[in-house]
């Protein structure tokens, strides 16, 4: 069930189902999006998107001032970043499966012939998946015993709105693969951030000391990750 509710200059599209709690994003595009219970009356939502007011007219400032990433055609001497590294494209035509690895200042990308740029993106976009799903279990497994909780399943995926995400229920975490572009440190922030998650589900005082507690440095890091560009 869909419908919209306007804001002043801001419109919400509201999408109400079979869930529990109620969802409130805003996308880099400036769109905001709500999903809520099935069981909950316009009137309740309008007053709770009304305490967000400020929140949401935050996070679009957020996006509309951030330097979004132009996009990519993936062709020879264009620059890609692979944890926080500025790397030069070098692609290299070859009749055998693609692949992808890392030289000293080059990314080298081997491609069949007459491979498109969206798929070529395709490619490179798993290979940066993949290499997230590398390096999130040692940083895991280093702040589990450190923070007293343990990760039943992390998942790694393209999201539109965040870095990361938790289920504090099933104790399941999952992890933006654009974080394969930033510098390894930003990872481990988010790291920490989702695991401080399964202590407190909020945002709230609480969340804030233990992060502070875990990653005294975190305020800085987060101001560095939302300077980084971020994908279109």
């Amino acid at each position: 069930m869909k419908n919209a509710i306007q804001l002043n200059d801001i419109v919400v599209e509201v999408t109400q189902k079979k869930i529990k709690n109620i969802h409130l994003s805003v996308y880099p595009s400036g769109q905001v999006k709500l999903s809520a219970p099935l069981h909950m009356n316009q009137d309740t939502i309008r007053v709770f998107l009304i305490s967000k007011l400020s929140w949401i007219k935050q996070k679009q400032k957020k996006f509309a001032t951030q330097q979004r990433e132009t996009p990519r055609d993936c062709i020879d001497r264009e620059s890609h970043y692979v944890w926080g590294k500025r790397y030069l494209l070098k692609l290299i035509e070859h009749d055998e499966r693609p692949k992808i690895s890392l030289g000293h200042s080059e990314l080298l990308l081997y491609v069949r012939p007459k491979t498109s740029t969206a798929q070529k993106q395709a490619i490179m976009d798993e290979w940066l998946r993949e290499e997230l799903k590398k390096a999130l279990p040692p940083l895991i497994a280093k702040w589990e015993p450190v923070m007293g909780v343990q990760v039943k399943k992390f998942f790694v995926q393209k999201m539109k709105t965040r870095w990361g995400s938790c289920n504090y229920t099933k104790a399941n975490v999952r992890f933006n693969s654009e974080l394969a572009k930033k510098p390894i440190e930003c990872l481990e922030y988010v790291v920490v951030h989702e695991l401080v998650h399964l202590l407190e589900p909020s945002h709230n005082a609480r969340f804030h000391r233990l992060m502070t507690q875990f990653l005294p440095h975190w305020k800085l890091i987060k101001d560095e990750l939302n300077r980084l560009p971020i994908a279109v």
